[in-house]
């Protein structure tokens, strides 16, 4: 296959990724024009903007990339921020952006009936969705090998895959990160950086996005790979033969929120968006245009049986602890795994 990719050559399409990142154009601003980084694919984020533009008339322009560079991206233009509102973010992303001044704190109207677990206590992020980690194989390949869906970490070290399986970077994605956070609170820190490097020995690359993995392994370019559970249902959904798993020993599920950027350009409409997103409607979009996130909102119904996660080990992760040490660990897995 020719998506592998030496060290040297993932060190210099990063390179290339975070130049663009902080130097490409800027957002352009109009008076009645709401500015906003999102990471959503762009199907999601335009349904979510159009019902938020048909319901209050202000127009949306965003930007979609993916969590790190969002993140790196709002500290490189902290003296001039380019947007009003990061939008669908992972909450640790948010927790390491207020370390760094780049947030406003705003408590949005009605936010309070979402649960406090979903939500910072001083107001510099609100949840919108859960999303969950799980792995994703190509059912012909794991066919094709007399395998059944990986069902524990220690599955995908099976030589079957050795160079198969697509990975997301740590340096720019917050699914790469989450699948760090799953690793550490299954295995313990160092067990866990000991198996990731057994595991490198699989991994045919590392996507600059969470969801980069995804086509590929749908159309068996690859075997299998972790994901966030929205791109891994969306591949599904749009006809390939995948299959879904957890592993027993856990993963931990990332909260997407939203906040308010320091020194916005357009701080009321801003306002006006948190507003309308922390209510209920704006989670019922998510079943009607088969958005496959998991509301936060308790009024909001879960219907998809696939994201019913009452047989998953879902694993407890503090927020706060994941954002001060999300810097650290990405430094770790640098170092050690990409050495």
């Amino acid at each position: 296959m020719n998506m592998f990719r030496t060290r040297g050559l993932r060190r210099a399409v990063w390179a290339l990724a975070v130049f663009a990142a902080l130097a490409c154009g800027s957002a352009s601003y109009a008076a009645d024009t709401l500015n906003v980084y999102t990471i959503w694919s762009e199907r999601y984020a335009t349904e979510v903007f159009k019902a938020f533009t048909k319901d209050t008339g202000i127009q949306v322009r965003h930007l979609r990339f993916s969590s790190g560079e969002v993140l790196a991206r709002i500290i490189g233009e902290k003296s001039n921020p380019q947007v009003d509102v990061f939008f669908g973010g992972i909450a640790d992303a948010f927790v390491a952006g207020k370390k760094e001044g780049v947030f406003e704190a705003y408590v949005p109207k009605g936010a309070e009936a979402i649960p406090a677990k979903y939500r910072d206590p001083e107001g510099y992020w609100t949840g919108v969705a859960m999303d969950p980690i799980c792995f994703m194989f190509n059912a012909s390949f794991l066919k094709k090998n007399g395998l059944a869906a990986p069902a524990s970490w220690q599955d995908l070290l099976h030589p079957a895959y050795k160079n198969g399986l697509l990975m997301a970077d740590a340096r720019t994605s917050g699914t790469a990160v989450s699948r760090i956070f799953s690793l550490v609170k299954a295995m313990g820190e160092d067990e866990s950086f000991a198996y990731q490097k057994k595991l490198d020995g699989n991994v045919q690359q590392y996507t600059e996005s969470g969801a980069g993995g995804a086509l590929p392994i749908s159309r068996g370019q690859a075997a299998g790979g972790i994901f966030f559970i929205v791109d891994a249902l969306e591949m599904q959904q749009k006809g390939y033969d995948v299959a879904i798993s957890y592993p027993k020993e856990g993963v931990v599920y990332g909260v997407e929120a939203m906040g308010l950027i320091r020194g916005a350009k357009q701080p009321e409409l801003a306002k006006k968006f948190l507003d309308w997103a922390a209510g209920p409607e704006m989670q019922k979009i998510y079943e009607a245009q088969k958005i496959n996130l998991i509301p936060t909102h308790p009024e909001v119904r879960l219907q998809n049986p696939a994201l019913d996660m009452s047989g998953v080990n879902l694993l407890d992760l503090d927020i706060e602890w994941s954002g001060a040490n999300r810097k650290r660990l990405v430094e770790r897995w640098v170092k050690e795994i990409l050495k």
